[in-house]
């Protein structure tokens, strides 16, 4: 995998080839990111990434032999260091709950404009949250409708999380990045970065999509 300050590795996964060529075609230009390979399907897009280590993989989520949500679940195990970003015609709320529970860090649309896209890649190996906004919109209406509870929700005992901690995961929870939430607090990015890590490991989860879940799960945000 790339250094920090290299151009992202990329697999690009897509049943169609055209828009394979395409999209590589379309990366390659960009000085942040270099594609190391393609894949036609899931269980091909596993085989490459044990191969390729790429930073991120670009996954369609219908496609034949192993679709995308099932590639993506193998990846968390198999190559927990791999980011996936979910790149797909749909997003009806079977696919993008299904998508963010496999292990996807963000979940974007094919209609995403080029300059978005790349932004979201380097975000994505940084592991941070990337979702195309009616995505976003789907996800907090899916917690508006969990049921409420007119006494306040306290933290469980096994996620003890400071008070830096709570703001920090309610401003990840709404999408902000590590700078943007660093603003907000009036903290140094690294600083913000530390946070994260710690709230990742006392919500036992393995990224920023996953730990926004987590909290909203757990009535933190």
């Amino acid at each position: 995998m790339s250094a920090p300050g290299a151009a992202v590795r990329v697999l690009i996964v897509d049943d169609q080839a055209l828009f394979r060529e395409a999209l590589a075609t379309l990366l390659e230009v960009q000085p942040e990111i270099e594609v190391v390979g393609e894949a036609g399907n899931g269980e091909e897009a596993v085989r490459r990434c044990a191969e390729l280590r790429p930073d991120v993989v670009l996954m369609d989520l219908r496609m034949p032999v192993l679709d995308g949500i099932a590639a993506t679940d193998r990846l968390r195990v198999e190559q927990p260091g791999v980011r996936v970003l979910a790149l797909t015609t749909f997003d009806d709320d079977a696919d993008v709950f299904a998508a963010l529970r496999a292990g996807a860090v963000g979940y974007l649309l094919k209609d995403v404009s080029s300059a978005r896209l790349v932004e979201a890649l380097v975000a994505a190996r940084r592991g941070e949250s990337v979702l195309q906004p009616s995505v976003a919109a789907k996800v907090v209406a899916r917690v508006a409708r969990l049921p409420h509870e007119d006494t306040p929700v306290r933290q469980p005992p096994a996620v003890a999380l400071s008070d830096r901690e709570l703001d920090v995961v309610r401003l990840l929870a709404a999408g902000h990045s590590n700078r943007e939430i660093a603003g907000s607090l009036y903290l140094a990015e690294g600083t913000v970065k530390n946070l994260v890590t710690s709230v990742l490991s006392k919500l036992q989860v393995r990224d920023r999509t996953q730990a926004a879940l987590r909290a909203r799960e757990l009535g933190l945000c």
